[in-house]
């Protein structure tokens, strides 16, 4: 999440790095102009209610989208083609598949805060032209700080013992836990880049399950009840076409997070945490080093390799020197007083005083937001464990899953900046 139109000064430039982009990056910082929205933009809500889990008022608004051009759409529309007849051999009802375009969707809360972001692709048959599906686009990341969580925890845990080479092949499973949902880009994007993944997402409020879903465009067979089943038994045509085994490998509950911890005993090697309400607050018990949350999430965490990253409002170079919150961005940054507080707390409950494992954030460019990891097995053991040794470590190893996994964006541009260990 990330609050109202505020973007840090200086943070508009870009970064260069050695790494080449192998494909456009339709997510780049380049195009916010269409996703971040103003007052005074051309978006028009397609979904608005008032949350009874403390959200306020949510909202889906749409922006048009010039990625991709027009000229690609056929290309697109062979691949719905291709996956259509693999799916359902000879199927010819409804005829074929065309793209009707492509928007961002913006889930907000309050009138204020973005809560995420997605691209979605919008289709018809074409015998039945007023029918409508909505595909969110999976390899698309466009805020920032989703950006950061993704490659600072990859590169992490890819830095311990975790073979994530396998995982990506689909070779292995790697479990992961969402911890708050918004619009699903995260979950999506894990579930479709890395074959093995196996993600459960947490998320409290069902309007904002039911705004995803419908005016998002998730995949709606992620859904599960309360008893553990799939919300729908069998997963539709359009569904299998679109999605292809990625929407089996997602499991969304409408769940408190606490409670869904507390009772239940799965081990996961990532954990992704990501839950702030509509007054942009992250809960007290989500981050007490008491709290039955954070012992029950350190018993679930893979003892080796276990990796959690949690998205904190608020980066380094706002605080000062001591951690606190300059009096003039209290009222903008609610988090930021309790940043470090938060830090300690995942580190110590997680991994321990003096125990294998490392923490540290990084502050996410171009928005005010930090990225806190925490993992077990990083290095400890090594007599030469130092900053340099870790930041080295995790350099290396971004180039090397950038390039395994084919991403347009750089994963070194979301680690090299604001690295700081947790004492």
């Amino acid at each position: 999440m990330w609050r109202g139109a505020r973007v840090v000064s200086g943070y508009l430039r870009r970064f260069s790095t050695a790494v080449r982009r192998r494909m456009e990056d339709e997510g780049d910082w380049l195009y916010s102009s269409e996703w971040w929205g103003s007052d005074s933009d051309d978006g028009h809500s397609v979904l608005r209610s008032t949350s009874g889990k403390g959200n306020g008022v949510v909202a889906v608004v749409a922006y048009p989208s010039s990625r991709p051009s027009k000229m690609h759409w056929s290309g697109m529309e062979r691949w719905l083609q291709q996956r259509c007849e693999e799916v359902h051999p000879g199927y010819k009802d409804g005829g074929k598949l065309r793209i009707l375009g492509y928007q961002w969707r913006v889930l907000r809360f309050n009138e204020v805060t973005r809560q995420s972001t997605a691209k979605v692709m919008a289709a018809y048959r074409e015998n039945t032209p007023g029918v409508v599906y909505l595909m969110q686009q999976p390899h698309c990341l466009a805020v920032p700080y989703v950006k950061s969580m993704v490659s600072a925890g990859l590169t992490t845990i890819a830095s311990c013992s975790f073979d994530i080479i396998s995982a990506l092949q689909g070779k292995k499973n790697m479990h992961i836990l969402c911890i708050g949902h918004g619009g699903g880009s995260l979950p999506l994007f894990l579930a479709s880049r890395i074959q093995g993944a196996i993600v459960h997402v947490v998320e409290i409020d069902p309007l904002v399950i039911s705004a995803s879903i419908r005016a998002m465009g998730f995949p709606g067979f992620s859904l599960m009840t309360k008893s553990g089943d799939r919300a729908v038994t069998k997963p539709d045509i359009i569904d299998e076409v679109m999605w292809k085994g990625v929407h089996e490998r997602i499991f969304l509950y409408e769940a408190d997070a606490e409670e869904f911890i507390v009772n239940n005993t799965n081990v996961y090697d990532m954990i992704f945490v990501d839950a702030y309400d509509g007054e942009d607050i992250f809960p007290h018990k989500l981050w007490d080093p008491d709290s039955p949350f954070l012992k029950a999430l350190s018993n679930q965490l893979h003892p080796k390799h276990g990796t959690v990253v949690v998205n904190l409002h608020s980066d380094s170079d706002v605080l000062n020197h001591d951690g606190s919150v300059p009096s003039e961005l209290e009222q903008i940054l609610p988090m930021g007083k309790y940043v470090s507080q938060v830090c300690r707390a995942y580190k110590d409950v997680l991994v321990g005083k003096g125990g294998s494992g490392l923490a540290f954030t990084v502050a996410v460019p171009w928005v005010c937001n930090t990225s806190l990891i925490v993992c077990r097995g990083f290095g400890r053991d090594s007599k030469y464990f130092n900053r340099d040794f870790a930041i080295n470590t995790l350099i290396s190893k971004s180039l090397e899953l950038e390039h395994v996994m084919g991403l347009p964006f750089s994963c070194l541009e979301y680690i090299k900046r604001g690295f700081i260990v947790v004492g």
